[in-house]
């Protein structure tokens, strides 16, 4: 029998979606797990309580989180992916034949072998050869790398509680910076700047605190709350809306949401949020 399901936001915000069956849940050690076969997204993936993917709008969330960066890098062959689990960041970033290498550290082994199972369109990559996997903390992992391994590191934590909150940290940040390249970039979901603006205000100013470029773009995420999200790049001394043509003609190819156009519009800064970062 459909039922309705809400998540509700601080007590502030509620949002729901009608559910037609449940297709898994089970709890790890360190989240609940479910996958609900919804009437607008198909299946979607929660997290105690959280939405935070479905086949049909995840397309807008995956493009903007990594084809900016992927398209805009000086170099793509060795690449890092920080949370992403769900595998919707693994099929973005190996869309391009130039990344040799693509490590993945997930926290919960549960999340990628549930959409790998219920969720085959999202978690569509796992299999490629270029895939190391990697299960476990990714503040730690970063933490223990060397210099300059890495041409692009993209960052898709959770909200910034529990045990995603050193994602958003300073320290993280840092570490990251230091495993990059010298002319790496580094990608990461930054929140609402809605609902979330103080978790998005307080994001930039640590990245531009660590990084001499910080460059947040904004697009449509369909299944949370706020409508809008907001990602954001950022790097030693890079320009990234500049695009490589051949990469970007590659990617509009197979994309339904990022192209060209998409990628310059999205760094325009609301007139608020502009005089807020000053």
């Amino acid at each position: 029998m459909a039922f309705w399901y809400d998540e509700v936001f601080e007590d502030r915000t509620r949002y729901g979606v009608k559910v037609e069956r449940v297709l898994f849940s089970g709890a790890s050690e360190y989240q609940k797990i479910e996958i609900l076969e919804t009437a607008q997204f198909g299946p979607i993936l929660v997290l105690d309580g959280v939405f935070m993917t479905g086949e049909g709008e995840e397309h807008f969330y995956h493009e903007m989180l990594v084809q900016p960066a992927m398209t805009t890098a000086p170099r793509i062959a060795r690449v890092l992916l920080v949370g992403g689990g769900d595998g919707g960041a693994v099929r973005e970033i190996l869309r391009h034949p130039e990344v040799e290498r693509l490590t993945v550290v997930e926290l919960d082994g549960m999340v990628v072998e549930a959409c790998r199972t219920h969720m085959p369109s999202v978690a569509s990559a796992w299999g490629d050869p270029r895939v190391e996997l990697v299960i476990g903390d990714g503040v730690v992992f970063v933490g223990d790398r060397e210099p300059g391994i890495f041409d692009v590191i993209v960052v898709d934590g959770c909200d910034p509680v529990g045990w995603s909150a050193g994602l958003y940290g300073e320290p993280f940040f840092r570490a990251c910076a230091r495993c990059l390249a010298a002319d790496g970039v580094l990608a990461a979901q930054t929140a609402s700047p809605i609902l979330q603006r103080e978790v998005f205000l307080a994001t930039q100013r640590v990245l531009g605190g660590v990084f001499a470029r910080v460059a947040p773009c904004f697009g449509p995420a369909p299944l949370y709350a706020s409508g809008q999200w907001s990602w954001t790049l950022a790097s030693r001394d890079h320009d990234h809306t500049a695009v490589d043509e051949r990469r970007a003609a590659r990617i509009e190819a197979v994309s339904r949401y990022w192209n060209r156009e998409i990628h310059r519009a999205a760094f325009a800064l609301p007139s608020d949020l502009k005089r807020l970062l000053g």
